[in-house]
């Protein structure tokens, strides 16, 4: 052997000996942070669609925080809120449980009995509970029992003083009340007029604030695990941005040569345009609000074993209230059962286990959020404790969920033109019962996510299966039913038509 042999020999072992030992150094750093109870932050946006996001397909909205999370995680196209509208949704996620377990099936506000209801509707709304009951074993509670550290920033909106997120487990509260929005002071800007978040300096802006908050408690719980819940009053009503913003998204408005346009769900006109510039300032200051947060999860060097989930609590509000947005090509909005009311952004990033990037269509559902953060920081549930949801975390590593089916319930009128109605997903089939009159509508949501084509004339066995299996759950679950409302006049409105005013053409 040569001595030219003998060296390049002894080159290629160490070659080869450097790649392995860098491998088994890298596979240990990981098994070490695994080993590590991870941080938890977990994002809610409030009434944002799932095509608000740049990483969803908006043009209009600039999302660079949001759209950074789904390259370096994972981004899920069929993620669905449990209900149409907010407080069901906020509760499924901390009980993880479906809304009707919980017994709070509509947004807390709306009135409670079928003998308080004022409108003239073909039907009386369910009754409905309108606190999360504190023996509930939430998600904060679970992971405090476990040496977390918890933490609460932004709108609560499940139940009234005595039932706030300091009695549901959570060390600190920023901002969380019952209030479904900013209503206080200044609304947005402070004053806010919030019994539990004190004010600022005049015009200190809430996302900005509350971002604050959430990394100020980052920084000081670094060296512990920690479950910090911001959960966004934006962009929920009342319309408002910071001037700087608005004028933003109005010269990009004329920029572009948007104007608004117009179809019809039902009795309302709902937007087909994504180009309301108050709007637009108020998904962008979100966003800002988001990367606050990641950069100091960055600075702090603890990204990695950090998993951060953000997702929203409905779709986007495209038929009332101001319609700022448009959700299209999903159909419909907040308050209806239609996929632009319960279709939802997800984006997941745990460095350590989801590879970047990654793309995932299958269905999931506000209740999977507890079973899989629970099996994340491995807590066992409660003996007793009914889960409904299915932890994520086979997904996360990559593998994949057995199917199965996903529900919805929502036996009342919200404030958006939605009637009752109840829902059901299995593959790729959507049907949905309108319950005023028991009719039924059934989509392929793979070959019309527009829900533009009823198929239930054409697919009779399909429909009357998958009724079969939506009674069967919504019997187990202890669903409730409107009832016929005996005072409704057919020759009145029912108030589930609505104009738009000035305020919905800014």
């Amino acid at each position: 052997m040569t001595t030219k042999t003998v060296v390049d020999t002894a080159q290629c072992f160490l070659a080869i000996l450097f790649v392995c030992s860098a491998s088994f150094c890298g596979l240990t750093a990981t098994n070490s942070l695994l080993a590590s109870p991870p941080n938890i932050v977990f994002f809610l946006a409030d009434d944002l669609g799932q095509r608000d996001l740049g990483c969803y397909g908006s043009t209009f909205y600039e999302t660079p925080h949001l759209d950074r999370l789904a390259r370096e995680g994972a981004r899920f196209t069929d993620a669905y809120a449990a209900c149409p509208v907010c407080s069901p949704t906020r509760a499924s996620i901390l009980s993880g449980q479906w809304p009707q377990r919980t017994g709070i099936t509509d947004y807390i506000g709306a009135p409670l009995k079928p003998d308080a209801w004022k409108r003239n509707t073909r039907m009386l709304p369910a009754p409905y509970s309108d606190r999360l009951a504190l023996d509930t074993p939430t998600l904060a509670k679970s992971l405090k029992k476990a040496g977390y550290v918890t933490f609460f920033a932004g709108k609560w909106h499940l139940g009234p003083e005595g039932w706030w997120p300091e009695n549901q487990g959570f060390d600190f509260n920023f901002g969380g009340h019952d209030r479904g929005g900013p209503y206080g002071g200044n609304k947005y800007f402070s004053p806010y007029g919030n019994p539990r978040l004190t004010d600022g300096p005049p015009g200190e802006h809430l996302p900005d604030r509350l971002a604050m908050e959430a990394t100020k408690f980052i920084e000081a719980n670094k060296d512990s695990p920690f479950f910090a819940y911001f959960s966004f009053y934006d962009v929920h009503t009342p319309l408002m941005a910071r001037k700087d913003l608005q004028k933003k998204y109005e010269e990009k408005r004329e920029r572009l040569g948007l104007v608004a346009e117009w179809g019809r769900e039902h009795e309302r006109d709902v937007r087909h345009v994504q180009e309301h510039p108050t709007y637009a300032g108020m998904v962008e200051a979100m966003d800002s609000a988001v990367g606050k947060v990641l950069a100091k999860l960055d600075e702090l060097g603890i990204s990695d074993n950090t998993i951060v989930i953000f997702t929203s609590d409905n779709g986007g509000l495209s038929t009332s209230e101001g319609w700022p947005t448009s959700n299209l090509p999903l159909r419909g909005g907040k308050g209806w059962m239609y996929e632009g009311g319960i279709r939802e952004p997800l984006l997941i990033r745990w460095p350590v286990v989801v590879q970047a990037g990654r793309v995932v269509d299958t269905p999931v559902s506000s209740p999977d959020f507890f079973p899989t953060l629970l099996d994340v920081a491995n807590v066992n549930p409660q003996p007793s404790q009914i889960l409904d949801g299915m932890s994520l975390l086979p997904i996360l590593k990559g593998g994949s969920l057995p199917e199965r089916p996903l529900f919805w319930h929502y036996p009342h009128y919200g404030n958006q033109g939605g009637a009752p109605s109840a829902a059901i997903r299995r593959g790729d089939w959507k049907l949905i019962e309108w319950q005023e009159d028991n009719r039924v509508e059934l989509f392929n949501l793979v070959n019309d996510i527009s829900e533009k084509t009823d198929l239930a004339f054409q697919e009779p066995e399909r429909v009357a299966s998958l009724l079969k299996e939506l009674k069967e759950w919504q019997s187990q679950v202890g669903a409730k039913f409107p009832i016929r409302n005996n005072n409704y006049d057919p020759a009145k409105p029912d108030g589930r038509a609505a104009k738009r005013d000035a305020s919905s053409r800014p």
